[in-house]
């Protein structure tokens, strides 16, 4: 049964909240290795393809969504969403300055993160169904993790 319009499932939650042992063990499988190709472009990256994808999606599923959420709810998930990826492409042209590489990458993690609380708030006012919800928060999840590991291994990514 799916999550939303009047639906209630009390068995299951998104995940929006996540132990700090289960965030650990996700960042420390796989990840992003930079470098691994000639990577010309933020385009290229995956966390960069990933973000757009999801921003998106959420434009598309907030077409739905009621007229009086146009100017607060719709806007803000919007907003956020895109900015992730915009704080990726800026983070890119800043890899000459360590300081701010990471203090752009700080910032798309902040963003992704709005962006989850945005999420949240979509599927308990019933816009998002529970796996429209959940599908989108395990992919900011990833997303996340994939700007952590960047942010922490910052050092591969600097041009001199």
């Amino acid at each position: 049964m799916t999550r939303g319009h009047g639906d209630q499932n009390p068995g299951q939650e998104p995940r929006f909240q996540y132990p700090a042992i289960q965030y650990i063990t996700i960042l420390t499988q796989g990840g992003l290795t930079p470098f691994m190709g000639n990577i010309r472009s933020y385009k290229e990256l995956t966390v960069y393809k990933m973000a757009m994808a999801a921003a998106m999606k959420i434009f598309e599923l907030s077409k739905r969504f009621p007229p009086e959420e146009k100017y607060s709810l719709t806007d803000q998930i919007r907003r956020c969403s895109r900015s992730v990826c915009s704080n990726i492409g800026e983070a890119w042209r800043k890899r000459r300055y360590p300081a701010h590489f990471i203090s752009k990458l700080t910032d798309s993690e902040g963003e992704a993160e709005e962006t989850r609380v945005w999420l949240e708030f979509s599927w308990r006012c019933k816009y998002l169904t529970f796996e429209e919800a959940d599908e989108l928060d395990r992919t900011y999840d990833a997303i996340l993790a994939k700007l952590v590991k960047m942010r922490v291994d910052h050092r591969n990514w600097i041009v001199n």
